[in-house]
């Protein structure tokens, strides 16, 4: 009896680290697919052998071998219920920040027409997803974005300390990010540190990390008008 029971707890095990292994390998093939975003997790459903994947706050659907992305919504046919949005509705609510805890008086702060929506980005000066995003940004309007700098990248706090040490702040930002301006702030004291500690504390792993006013954050660039919807949805909320 011992021994059946030792023999099916390795099966189990073996079973359980095969699928652990299927999805470690299957997240690293997707990840070049997606080079500016991060994906948050990605583990298998019980319909039709398919991987939910989650990226970018988003939800999609892949083999598993990825050969094949399936985006839209999973429906259950006998209660009619999208699964897809019930998902996404759990995520949304397993990861929400709290505005609060963040340090906007270190933000690099722009105030878009009336300045009424919010958003929050963790932003770094040599990810060249980052200035995707700005140039996306520059279309949005009615709204005060705060530009946490978070210099992860190599030669990036060099930078970022040169922006912080600017003038002009929001100018040395926009300069760099949008038209490749070098900064030429000197050499003065940053809250850089506080930022990077802010970013780890709230599992900030990648930018650009947008965060909005419900909370709601997103791993990696996103288009004008996706941000538009989202800093209205957040407004309602």
């Amino acid at each position: 009896m011992r021994l059946h029971h030792f023999c099916m707890f390795l099966l189990l095990s073996f079973i359980f680290n095969y699928a652990f292994a299927d999805e470690a390998q299957l997240k690293k093939m997707l990840q070049t697919h997606f080079p500016g975003s991060e994906i948050e997790s990605v583990r298998k459903t019980p319909y039709m052998g398919l991987y939910e994947v989650v990226v970018g706050g988003e939800i999609l659907y892949t083999d598993e071998k990825a050969a094949y992305f399936f985006v839209g919504h999973i429906v259950d046919t006998k209660t009619r219920v999208s699964l897809t949005s019930e998902r996404m509705q759990e995520l949304r609510d397993a990861r929400r920040i709290a505005l609060d805890t963040l340090p906007l008086d270190l933000a690099i702060k722009a105030v878009k027409g009336n300045g009424k929506r919010t958003l929050i980005v963790y932003s770094d000066p040599h990810c060249p997803y980052c200035k995707k995003l700005e140039a996306e940004l520059a279309k949005v309007n009615d709204a005060t974005i705060y530009t946490l700098l978070y210099p992860i990248l190599k030669n990036s706090m060099q930078t970022a300390t040169a922006i912080w040490c600017s003038a002009d702040r929001l100018k040395a930002w926009d300069d760099f990010m949008l038209q490749g301006i070098a900064p030429t702030g000197k050499d003065c004291e940053t809250p850089l540190n506080t930022l990077l500690q802010s970013g780890q504390k709230n599992k900030v792993n990648g930018t650009p990390t947008l965060i909005f006013a419900d909370g709601s954050v997103v791993s990696g660039m996103i288009p004008a008008e996706e941000i538009e919807r989202r800093l209205d949805d957040a407004g309602k909320k």
